[in-house]
């Protein structure tokens, strides 16, 4: 049966799509106790520091409320320090501090970028067809319109430790 065979190999790709994450949250959380969405901030400080939220909402592709919450959260974990600027004391700027320079340094590979690594550099039309066909998973699955940002994050959901800040 050649139809299930590619049935079989499809569900089992499926499957390892969606672990991914899990597996890669696990690691990132005992090396640096950071979610996935914290550690793309993190990132973007370090690729250009001294942002505005609006700038960083805009790298992450978050929304503005999720960008602030998690700043606020790694401010309480002293990777970044808010800072008001000095020429438009309007504008607050998000910075990296040591420890959080320290922890990236740490912190393994994210996910989206290792994925973007091996994307970037594939051939128009191979792009397209991955887009398509993950697309067209998705809508097989009942999942086309569903709000995602574009980070492999796992949600621990029912997890002791876990709430629901970002």
């Amino acid at each position: 049966m050649p139809h299930m065979d590619a049935l079989h190999d499809a569900l089992i790709s499926i499957r390892r799509i969606l672990r991914a994450p899990e597996i890669h949250d696990k690691a990132l959380r005992a090396a640096t106790n950071l979610k996935t969405s914290q550690l793309m901030v993190l990132q973007t400080l370090e690729d250009d520091e001294d942002m505005t939220f609006g700038a960083i909402t805009g790298q992450v592709r978050m929304a503005q409320a999720s960008v602030t919450a998690i700043v606020v959260k790694l401010e309480q974990m002293g990777l970044v320090i808010r800072e008001r600027g000095t020429t438009d004391k309007r504008k607050v700027y998000v910075c990296l501090t040591d420890l959080g320079h320290n922890v990236l340094d740490e912190a393994p590979e994210a996910l989206h970028r290792r994925f973007a690594e091996q994307f970037e550099p594939l051939q128009a039309w191979e792009q397209t067809m991955i887009v398509s066909a993950l697309q067209r998973v998705a809508t097989m699955m009942n999942a086309p319109t569903l709000d995602s940002p574009p980070v492999f994050e796992f949600e621990h959901l029912g997890h002791p430790d876990q709430g629901e800040e970002p």
